[in-house]
């Protein structure tokens, strides 16, 4: 597929399924491409489609099956759009530490393709934030016991989280959110096993929250 250049191709673009909820125009809008009246399209669009198709299927999907729909906070980025927001501050990585993550269409320096998005789950939100702070970790070692992930991130505000799909998965989790840090990486003595002890509960918990809602 060609880079869409016109309302219509990018139209088309928009509407390439990459799994069974989702579309790749959920994952275009930029705050940073809005505000500064850039574009946010990839200049390889298939390679942008097979890794956001793994990123949907393998994680996102199993993700909104366990805990209800799941809020896209931001996604992809191009490279014009994600080195302004490094330039700028605006918490992005530089362009080479971003392949194979928030910019879907370019592999990373080991030839990696992956994709990123930061999402909310917010039924997890409502069961568990009026409680310790730290019950962010409840989600990550589900996750981390159930899904193919690369990397979690994990942010103060709704508990956000950066979730990675990527070739070659690292599976690790850190934290700007109370206790900060890396909670989980390979070589760390908590890295293996089941955590279910960890875990346990929030399915049930968050299954209450989204049927009163």
């Amino acid at each position: 597929m060609k880079p869409p250049k016109s309302v219509n191709s990018l139209t088309a673009f928009g509407r390439v399924r990459l799994s069974r909820s989702f579309f790749m125009r959920d994952f275009l809008f930029s705050d940073i491409a809005a505000i500064h009246g850039l574009g946010n399209v990839p200049d390889d669009p298939d390679l942008a489609i097979a890794a956001g198709t793994r990123l949907c299927e393998d994680l996102l999907e199993p993700l909104q099956d366990a805990f209800g729909r799941i809020a896209i906070r931001s996604a992809y980025r191009n490279c014009e759009v994600n080195a302004l927001g490094n330039a700028k501050g605006y918490n992005c990585a530089r362009n080479e530490l971003n392949y194979a993550g928030h910019i879907w269409d370019r592999r990373d320096a080991q030839g990696r393709m992956g994709a990123t998005a930061c999402v909310v789950v917010p039924a997890f939100v409502d069961a568990f934030a009026d409680e310790e702070e730290g019950n962010w970790t409840k989600l990550a070692w589900w996750i981390h016991d159930h899904l193919p992930y690369s990397g979690l991130e994990f942010f103060p505000k709704l508990w956000a989280f950066n979730i990675q799909w990527r070739e070659d998965p690292e599976r690790r989790i850190d934290s700007y959110a109370a206790p900060k840090g890396c909670l989980t990486r390979a070589g760390m003595p908590n890295h293996t096993g089941s955590h279910a002890p960890d875990w346990a509960g929030i399915e049930r918990a968050m299954r209450v929250v989204a049927e009163a809602n």
